[in-house]
Formats: C-alpha cells, sequence, structure tokens
C-alpha cells in the first residue's frame, strides 16, 4: 500500500511539472498593439485587417521562431496617457515582448518615450512626426512608414518644379502638422529659394471651422496651397474650399491627401488637379504590390488602404527582427531591427542604424475623378531612401546616446 502510495504521488507530481511544460509548448508570441480604432476606424480597421492577413500567412507557415504569433489588440482612445497606461499592462501584464501600432503623432510620441524609459521595444507603424526618430529618438523606438520629412520632401520637390512662388499652409496644430509644414519649407525653399510662405493656417486636429480657414487662406491671394488636413478635417476643408472657389487656379498640395482612407469619402467632391502622396491599389502593376493587393480582396472582400498595407508590413518587420533576433529578449529584438532588411509588397526596405527610421517611400501622383470617385493618376513610387537625411546628419538631429 506504501509502495502505491508513493508511485501515484510520484505519478502526480510528474503530472504537475508536465503541465507548464505543455503550456510552455503552446505559448504564442505576444505583440502589443495600440491604436485608435473607434475614432479612427476608416484608418484602424483595414490596419488592422492587415495585421490578421499577414498573421494568418506566418503562422500558416508555421509561426515564427517555432511559435504561433499573436497580437493584442488596445484602444488608446486618442489620448497619450492612455496609451502609456495601456502600454505598461500589455508589457507587465499580459506578457507581450514589444509594442506597436499608433496613428497619432503625440499618441506614437507619447508611446516612444515610455519605451525609451522602460527599455521597451516600439514599432511606430504609422505616427509621421519627424521627432520621433529625430529630436526625440531613443534606442528603442523605430519608425516603419514614411516620415512627415520624407514625404513633404517629395511634395516640395514637385512644387519646386512650378512657377509658383507665394504659398500657403494649413496643417493640424499638433506634432505632426508643425513637422509637415517645416519640412516642406526646408525642402521648398533649398530648392527654390525664392519661394515665399503668405499665410499659416494651424486648426485644431478634428476641430477645423472650415469656412474661416479658407477665407484665411483667400486672403492671403497664395499661388499654391500646401495641405496637411486629413480625415473629416480634409472634407470639410475640401467642401468649403471648392464651394468658395479656393482651389481654383491654383496648385494644392496634399500630404495623405491621395490615401483612400481620406480621399474616398469625398466620392465625387473629390479635388481634380492635386499633387498629393497616397496609395493607387487599384493601378498597380504585377508584382508584389498586385499580388498583396489580390490577396487582401480575396481574404476579406473588400480593397485594401493604405493601413492595411502598413499593417501588412508591420508584421513582415517584426517578424523578420524576431527571426533575426533568434530570441524574444529585449536587447536581441532591438538588437536585430538596425539595418534589418525587409522584403514588403513595395520591395525590400531596411530599417536604418542611424535613425531607426525605414526606407519605405510614397507613392505620388495627382488627383482626378473616375466613376464619381477620387484616384491618384500620372503616379510614381518614389524610394524613401532618396528623401532621408545623411548619417551624419542624422547624428545632429538625434539626442546624443
Amino acid at each position: 500500500m506504501k509502495n502505491n502510495s508513493i508511485i501515484k504521488a510520484l505519478s502526480a507530481a510528474v503530472l504537475i511539472m508536465s503541465a507548464p511544460l505543455a503550456v510552455m509548448a503552446q505559448e504564442t508570441i505576444k505583440i502589443g498593439e495600440i491604436n485608435h480604432y473607434k475614432r479612427m476606424a476608416a484608418f484602424a480597421g483595414p490596419y488592422k485587417n492587415g495585421i490578421e492577413l499577414a498573421m494568418e500567412e506566418v503562422n500558416a507557415a508555421g509561426g515564427v521562431l517555432g511559435k504561433p504569433l499573436e497580437f493584442i489588440f488596445r484602444d488608446d482612445q486618442g489620448k497619450p496617457g492612455e496609451a502609456v497606461k495601456i502600454a505598461e499592462e500589455l508589457m507587465t501584464r499580459e506578457g507581450t515582448v514589444m509594442l506597436t501600432g499608433t496613428i497619432l503623432s503625440n499618441v506614437g510620441l507619447a508611446i516612444s518615450s515610455f519605451a525609451g524609459e522602460k527599455g521597451y521595444v516600439y514599432l511606430a507603424s504609422e505616427p509621421l512626426a519627424d521627432s520621433l526618430v529625430w529630436s526625440a529618438g531613443n534606442p528603442y523606438t523605430f519608425r516603419l512608414r514614411a516620415s512627415t520629412f520624407m514625404q513633404a520632401a517629395m511634395l516640395a520637390e514637385a512644387a519646386a518644379k512650378t512657377d509658383a512662388k507665394k504659398f500657403a499652409t494649413i496643417a493640424p496644430n499638433y506634432a505632426y502638422g508643425k513637422d509637415a509644414v517645416a519640412a516642406f519649407k526646408k525642402n521648398l525653399l533649398k530648392l527654390k529659394p525664392e519661394a515665399e510662405f503668405v499665410a499659416e493656417q494651424w486648426p485644431g486636429v478634428f476641430k477645423i471651422d472650415a469656412g474661416a480657414e479658407v477665407q484665411a487662406l483667400e486672403r492671403a491671394k497664395p499661388d499654391a496651397i500646401y495641405n496637411v488636413t486629413f480625415g473629416p478635417d480634409l472634407a470639410k476643408f475640401v467642401r468649403e474650399g471648392g464651394d468658395r472657389g479656393l482651389f481654383d487656379g491654383r496648385q494644392v498640395y496634399g500630404l495623405l491627401s491621395g490615401e483612400p482612407e481620406y480621399l474616398d469619402p469625398l466620392g465625387a467632391e473629390a479635388p481634380e488637379g492635386w499633387t498629393v502622396t497616397g496609395y493607387p491599389w487599384y493601378d498597380l502593376p504585377s508584382g508584389p504590390g498586385a499580388d498583396f493587393v489580390t490577396t487582401y480582396q480575396s481574404r476579406w472582400d473588400d480593397y485594401p488602404r493604405i493601413g492595411s498595407l502598413v499593417g501588412y508590413m508591420t508584421v513582415q518587420s517584426i517578424v523578420a527582427a524576431l527571426n533575426r533576433a533568434g530570441s524574444t529578449e529585449t536587447e536581441a529584438i532591438r538588437s536585430a531591427f538596425e539595418d534589418l532588411p525587409v522584403n514588403t509588397p513595395v520591395g525590400d526596405i531596411i530599417f536604418r542604424a542611424s535613425d531607426h527610421q525605414s526606407t519605405m517611400g510614397a507613392y505620388v501622383g495627382s488627383t482626378t475623378l473616375r466613376d464619381g470617385k477620387g484616384v491618384m493618376v500620372n503616379w510614381e513610387y518614389k524610394n524613401g531612401a532618396d528623401y532621408l537625411p545623411s548619417d551624419e546628419e542624422v547624428a545632429k538631429l538625434r539626442p546624443s546616446k
């Protein structure tokens, strides 16, 4: 009887000890994803679909480092403080190995600062403020999308080739908008020193008084307008500007204005002849870009937006870093991201070691109406590496380590 009791006790102990091993064998690699899913649903919904499509592909192929990949999605409510609180919970309670996401630059900057302080790797998928990787950069923050500076430089290049001399700007009054105007000015004046800026309008984000802004711009009598508004603010600006003739006979340069998230809701009111950055998914030639569009449409029965592409590339970038690191340890992941090459639907990109900015580029073209809605035509994909400062210049922009 005693021997039987001993055997049963040992068997129970073995079962108890093996249970955690079984759990560990099924454990997923968790990524903390923070975004403004409710109010910015037009972007965040397709973005999430892009992530889920890429995750399905990764997990169907065996996962990463021998384990399934899992994203834990959280809504930041567009509040920096809430985003930081969520980031802490994800890293300390949910067991995520790194953070990603955010669309609003002020939220991205808050998470970046927190990540730098705590030593958490953060891949900023969408926030575009230049300070994220330059003046406020830190060893743990990396950015995927072409930055404000990069896209503004592309538009300034186009503007410099015209006969416009007097420019007016309109941008949301926060980090992204301020950086976007500063970048456009710097790049345009470098290419066209005689250019003059005759007006600057700074509406609060999602609080634009479009009628007043249009009147102020019209009074300045510019030759061209540089627009940085997006989302519902863009729709109001386009409607009021169109009704009042602000755009008649003027060249307009729109940062992000050609992205389906913001162009499609305008319908037949979409502006024509604007030079914009965007995503002409409907006209991509055969190749990786068109293949992504086909796969996305098949999976979701919907067309991709720029957010879809960014979400998909976010997963690609994280998987590439984890595979290169060969580990989920923070320092291994951080080190792996530096000069990390990633093969994507827009071609090969690299996360530069000097400033942690990827070389993902942007599509630049002009807007027109097709079948009652706005599209981009005469577009060209611009390589992001061609619009970034040198490593020597970056050294002056980033804080010393």
